[in-house]
């Protein structure tokens, strides 16, 4: 697994749980706002390592931008030693989907008791498909990007969209706690688009609206000049995403 980095703890990204953060290296889109850019462009040294078998040490978010490869054995010293201190581990990214060792490497962290949540776009089914046969992960987030008509103006590439309509067919289905979730700003996104996108999502559980910030780094730095959504706007977004899903909230 090329992994990007490490978060040690966090207390809000696991719904109930105290868990790590694992973020996987590489994304196969180019969402213009957000704030990962070191994990969707993998600089020349990450590749590097990898073809070299090397590895830095784990860093978190609040680290500087130079990413650096972590190797399995560092991840899985550490999530040994916490094993008992921390409830679950999240694997984001990137886009984790991409990485056909996905499956082995969340038996390995199972295996040492933690629960999974998963973060995705939602582009591979058949992954999301083998992970919950094998009984692999235990949450699942998936980010709904835009209505269909503008799913490459957010993305920044072509995307298949039924494999979009799949994924949350799927995710709905699955039996298993869920959630989709939607980075709203203005330049992007309206209301009408909101509409649009919670016609697709009718019937789910749980859908968040997530207001854009500008104070990292992001894909494209042009979009640190937009602005988000005023607070009572988002709170509008939201009543209206309440007319298709059973909870709908932003943050």
């Amino acid at each position: 697994m090329l992994i990007g980095g490490l978060e040690k703890l966090t207390l809000i990204d696991y719904p109930g749980k105290v868990a790590a953060i694992v973020f996987t290296s590489g994304c196969n889109f180019r969402c213009q706002f957000c704030y990962n850019p070191m994990l969707v462009w993998p600089s020349k040294e990450m590749e590097s390592a990898k073809s070299k078998n090397t590895a830095g040490h784990p860093r978190s978010r609040e680290q500087d931008n130079n990413p650096s490869l972590y190797s399995e054995d560092d991840l899985f010293h550490f999530l040994t030693n916490r094993a008992g201190k921390l409830d679950g581990v999240v694997i984001t990214g990137g886009e984790p989907t991409l990485h056909q060792d996905l499956p082995e490497f969340i038996k390995k962290i199972k295996d040492l008791g933690y629960a999974v949540k998963l973060d995705t776009n939602g582009t591979n089914p058949a992954m999301i498909k083998k992970l919950l046969k094998s009984k692999l992960i235990d949450y699942i987030a998936m980010d709904l990007k835009a209505p269909e008509n503008k799913y490459q103006l957010v993305t920044g590439t072509a995307v298949n969209f039924q494999k979009i309509k799949e994924s949350v067919k799927i995710i709905r289905q699955c039996g298993l706690p869920y959630e989709f979730r939607t980075t709203i700003l203005p330049v992007l996104l309206s209301a009408k688009d909101v509409n649009n996108m919670g016609k697709l999502l009718k019937g789910a559980a749980k859908w968040y609206l997530q207001k854009f910030k500008a104070d990292t780094e992001l894909v494209n730095p042009k979009f640190k000049a937009e602005k988000p959504y005023s607070d009572k706007e988002m709170d509008d977004l939201a009543t209206i995403g309440k007319k298709y899903v059973k909870f709908c909230a932003w943050r």
